[in-house]
C-alpha cells in the first residue's frame, strides 16, 4: 500500500486571474490517479495547504510525523518544487526506514498543459521500484535527494 501526503504547491494550485492569484485547492492526485486507471493500493492525504515558500520547519515536522507514524514504508508526497529538497532534508534526519518520493508540477494539474499527471504516475513506479531511501522525481528522473538541485532558470532539477 502506497501512502501519498498531499502538502499542495503548484500541483494542487488554483488561478484566480492573469495576475497570478492562487490558492492551494483538493488534492489533484486523486483525480489523476482515476484517470490513470489506478483505483487501489493507495490512499491520500491532505496534510498541508501551502505553496511551499511558505511552508516553516514546524510544517514540515508536521509531515515528519505522519510519515513516522504511517503503517505503509512506501510513501509519495505532492511538493511545491522551490523547497522540495528542504522538506527531504528534514524528512531524513530521523526517517530511514521507508521509500519516499517527492514529486511536484512546473503547472498545476488543474491545467490543460501540465506535467502533473505524468510525475506521478513516474513517482508511482518509482516507490515501488526503489530501496528505501528519500527520492525527487521530476521530468522522468529520479534523485536522491541530496543529490540534486532546481535550476529554476531552466525549469527542471539537476544532479548536483
Amino acid at each position: 500500500m502506497i501512502t501519498l501526503f498531499s502538502t499542495g504547491g503548484t500541483f494542487d494550485k488554483i488561478y484566480f486571474d492573469a495576475l497570478s492569484e492562487f490558492s492551494i485547492g483538493e488534492p489533484q492526485a486523486l483525480r489523476l490517479f482515476e484517470e490513470g486507471n489506478i483505483r487501489e493500493g493507495f490512499s491520500v492525504e491532505s496534510v498541508l495547504k501551502k505553496d511551499s515558500l511558505e511552508l516553516t520547519r514546524e510544517d514540515r515536522l508536521i509531515l515528519r510525523d505522519k510519515i513516522s507514524s504511517s503503517q505503509n514504508s512506501q510513501i509519495l508526497i505532492t511538493h511545491g518544487t522551490d523547497t522540495m529538497v528542504d522538506t527531504a532534508k528534514v524528512l531524513a534526519e530521523t526517517i530511514s526506514d521507508k521509500t519516499i518520493v517527492l514529486l511536484g508540477a512546473m503547472q498545476p494539474a488543474r491545467m490543460n498543459v501540465s506535467d502533473a499527471p505524468f510525475n506521478l504516475g513516474f513517482a508511482f513506479a518509482a516507490v515501488q521500484l526503489l530501496p528505501a531511501g528519500i527520492y525527487i522525481a521530476m521530468s522522468g528522473q529520479v534523485f536522491p535527494y541530496d543529490q540534486v538541485i532546481k535550476n529554476r532558470k531552466a525549469g527542471q532539477f539537476e544532479s548536483i
